[in-house]
């Protein structure tokens, strides 16, 4: 009795202890539990609040419409329509990329070359970014997709703005195009603190005018603030900055005079500028030939890249920007200019022209073996006198000239608004002191101005150059920047802002002295050597015809027909019209055609014709 008494008091204690311990057990946990509610409701509020604002609310960008570009005119260049395209969040699809792929494609057209850029894309992106499967998809693709992408999550339909360039292949080098933002492209906005008003936005300017007013035509990215449920479904719209749209861009340029300037390229390489000299507006800028922007707009495919890349037209260089050429006779009024301002040489007086210059124990020959008799400035510049102009060179010196007329632009950034400006080669003894390491190579010979003062030796300048500064002689020494943009236009307002409205320097020449060279540019046209291109035009023009060579003859006689199509010289011209008061300046080359007297004249006489007569510009 004694023992069971004793045994019942024990189990009794031990249920006690026990029941104490797990009630202690269960207020230090509970304690635990308060405290940590107390901490993650109380000290961690606002961060966890926000952190699960994140998580129900998405916030979605919204690429603003990208500005258009019209020429002066209005005429549209470059615009932007509407498409659908599918984008694809890897994270968010399930039972992997390649069986989305392959169910999709039995609603939804996707081409090998669709496919195979996905899966590129996918290795260089986060999981969680959007990535582009398939573009362009019309309504009927788009509105079934809708009604079956239930069946597909992480896969989503969305509208955007698509460029387009309805003027294909003309002006092409003057608007560029744009392109799919690279891993460069990304680097480099980062680096300018830009990157972020691209978010959504899956293109940027490339080339051209696209590239350079970039920042203008993109816009201000907007944003939504969308509420959306585990799944990634949007529930409601809390909040929504709506995007900038992008400037427009009205251009100076007259797609009637470039489409007209384009046609008398057809089939021919070569460049031309049209410039107006009292305001440095370029009205045409061709280079020909030209390719069609439209294919680079969401990547240009192999064949098309190969067929433009591997062209022994080259025909995706912008020659009057990138191109560099010798320009022969174009040179002639520059230095003769030069000439009178430094007083080495009187426009009266005549000089001996027996067909050859004789320096330093070298004969230089004019062109074709012409001898001219006594010559002065004014019938060396209308018959183009080669021996002229090659005893000026000794007189003038290489350094002189060189400080003369970089003032005109040569061998200058002329700081028109496209990027890829090549600077060209306007000698000096500096320049081939720093173009040469080898010091027997860096010494100037006397002999080397020779040429050079006939737009040969180590003259180097582009297109672009000689138009500005046919320009700059037009417009008597004011020298106004050449410039595409004529406005840029607030695309909510419709204000326009002009960009270009003061010089940017006026070069200090005596008008006697332009009087001089400008008299005689007017009767290279009237008399001439290119009197054949301007006859009977109900306008005065003034120019200078060019012939520049491709490769040294050492020696040898001219003959076209025994000479390699690629090694035949170029023909130049330069001019303005009307002479009396310039509403267009031109300069221009054809390659590999010959003279320029016969060929590159007659281009610029049917410009002048079209500008001042079908346009109506002469009357103004």
């Amino acid at each position: 009795m004694f023992e069971f008494k004793k045994t019942s008091q024990l189990l009794r204690r031990r249920t006690v202890i026990r029941a104490s311990v797990a009630g202690l057990v269960v207020i230090l946990m509970l304690g635990i539990l308060v405290s940590r509610l107390w901490y993650l409701q109380v000290v961690r509020y606002e961060g966890l609040a926000a952190r699960a604002d994140q998580n129900r609310i998405a916030v979605v960008p919204i690429p603003p419409r990208r500005g258009e570009v019209v020429d002066r005119n209005g005429v549209v260049l470059a615009r932007n329509y509407r498409d659908y395209t599918l984008m694809v969040t890897p994270a968010r699809v399930e039972g992997g990329i390649e069986s989305m792929l392959d169910e999709l494609s039995t609603l939804v057209y996707i081409s090998a070359r669709d496919r195979r850029r996905f899966l590129q894309s996918l290795g260089k992106t986060s999981r969680y970014a959007q990535v582009v499967l398939r573009n362009n998809l019309n309504e009927i693709e788009a509105s079934w997709f809708a009604a079956h992408s239930f069946k597909f999550p992480g896969v989503e339909l969305q509208a955007r703005w698509v460029r387009e360039y309805p003027q294909g292949e003309s002006a092409a080098h003057v608007i560029g195009y744009v392109g799919r933002i690279s891993q460069a492209d990304e680097q480099q906005l980062e680096e300018e603190g830009r990157l972020g008003n691209y978010r959504g936005t899956s293109i940027i300017g490339k080339k051209g005018i696209e590239k350079t007013w970039e920042e203008v035509l993109h816009g201000q990215t907007g944003l939504e603030e969308v509420e959306v449920t585990a799944s990634g479904r949007p529930v409601r719209v809390l909040n929504r900055v709506d995007p900038i749209p992008g400037a427009d861009l009205q251009l100076s340029i007259d797609i009637g005079l470039q489409k007209h300037a384009e046609s008398l390229f057809e089939g021919r390489r070569g460049a031309l500028v049209a410039i107006e000299p009292a305001t440095g507006e370029v009205l045409a800028f061709v280079s020909a030939p030209s390719f069609d922007p439209n294919l680079f707009v969401d990547g240009i495919d192999v064949d098309n890249w190969r067929k433009l890349n591997e062209s022994p037209d080259h025909p995706l260089i912008n020659r009057p920007l990138f191109g560099t050429y010798p320009i022969g006779s174009t040179y002639k009024p520059f230095v003769a200019l030069a000439a009178l301002e430094m007083g080495k040489r009187k426009a009266h007086e005549r000089i001996p022209d027996p067909g050859y210059f004789e320096f330093g124990g070298q004969r230089f020959r004019n062109a074709g073996g012409a001898a001219y008799g006594w010559t002065d400035m004014h019938r060396a510049l209308v018959v183009s006198s080669d021996t002229y102009f090659y005893s000026l060179g000794p007189e003038i010196g290489v350094d002189a000239l060189h400080d003369f007329s970089k003032q005109f632009g040569f061998g200058q950034i002329t700081g028109i608004d496209l990027e890829g400006e090549r600077r060209g080669i306007l000698p000096s003894r500096e320049w081939k002191r720093k173009a040469y390491k080898n010091p027997s190579q860096q010494r100037w010979y006397a002999g080397e101005t020779v040429s050079v003062v006939v737009g040969q030796g180590y003259n180097s300048f582009t297109l672009l150059q000689l138009a500005q500064a046919t320009s700059v002689l037009a417009n008597d020494g004011v020298y106004m920047k050449p410039h595409l943009v004529q406005h840029i236009v607030d695309p909510a307002t419709g204000e326009k802002t002009a960009t270009v409205t003061e010089p940017s320097h006026v070069i200090p020449l005596k008008q006697e002295n332009i009087d001089v060279v400008k008299r005689a540019l007017v009767d290279v046209t009237r008399t001439g050597t290119a009197r054949r291109a301007f006859a009977n035009a109900p306008y005065q023009a003034a120019g200078k015809t060019g012939t520049a060579q491709v490769f040294s003859l050492r020696g040898a006689k001219y003959n076209a027909s025994t000479i390699d199509e690629r090694l035949r010289d170029h023909a130049l011209f330069m001019a303005y019209a009307p002479a009396d008061n310039p509403k267009i300046a031109v300069g221009l080359i054809v390659e590999n055609a010959g003279w320029g007297a016969t060929v590159a004249a007659p281009v610029a006489r049917s410009v002048f014709d079209y500008w001042l007569i079908e346009r109506g510009n002469l009357l103004q």
